[in-house]
Parts: structure tokens; C-alpha cells; sequence
């Protein structure tokens, strides 16, 4: 784990892979609707980067937040540090998850897709 020059906490998608199976993690991914619909990690959670302050988000394990590369999700860490809540956002975001061979579905479990 990494953390950025704000101290928000950074990991890798292997990292992030092993929080989400062997650490009861919640995956939350912050991008936009469309693209979430076109392929997101099965079993994330879908909350915009605009509504990640004010939504209801889980206590039950470890936040680790996802968007496409990595910005957004570092954004949404350091909105949420701010207030308590302790994240982390995964560095290289679906993009790397998608290199990496780690599942990605699309709606229904299609196949999906990182747009």
C-alpha cells in the first residue's frame, strides 16, 4: 500500500483483488453511470464520484474505491478522508484491473467492457 502526497491510501488491482477476498472489502466504483454499465468488477457497488459524500456507504469492511484510471477514485478517497471515512482507491483503476485479467462483466453478467 502507497499513499499519495495527501496521505490518501493507494493499491495496486492485486492488491485491491486480495482486500475484496480475503479481507471482506467493499468495492465501490465511482465512475459514471455508462460506463459502469459497460463493464464494472462483479459484486461493485455503483456510487458517481458526485454523490460519494452523500451516499449511504457500507461499514461492514475496508472501502476501496475504482474508476477508470485511478483519478477519480483518488478524488473520492481524499472527499471521504476528509470526513472520517477511511478509504482506499486503486491506483491504474478498471484499466489496470482489465490488463491484469481480473473479471470485468457488463450488464446482467454479460462480458463487459472498460470504456
Amino acid at each position: 500500500m502507497r499513499y499519495d502526497s495527501h496521505g490518501t491510501a493507494r493499491v495496486t488491482t492485486t492488491e485491491a483483488h486480495r482486500l475484496l477476498r480475503d479481507a471482506g472489502a467493499v468495492l465501490i466504483d465511482v465512475r459514471e453511470t455508462d460506463e459502469f454499465r459497460a463493464g464494472h468488477v462483479p459484486g461493485a457497488r455503483h456510487v458517481p464520484l458526485s454523490r460519494i459524500v452523500t451516499a449511504d456507504l457500507p461499514d461492514t469492511g475496508p472501502l476501496v474505491l475504482i474508476c477508470r484510471s485511478g483519478t477519480r477514485s483518488q478524488r473520492a478517497a481524499a472527499l471521504l478522508a476528509a470526513r472520517g471515512v477511511p478509504a482506499v482507491d486503486v491506483r491504474g483503476g478498471m484499466r489496470d484491473w482489465a490488463a491484469q485479467g481480473l473479471p470485468v462483466e457488463g450488464v446482467h453478467g454479460s462480458a463487459g467492457a472498460v470504456i
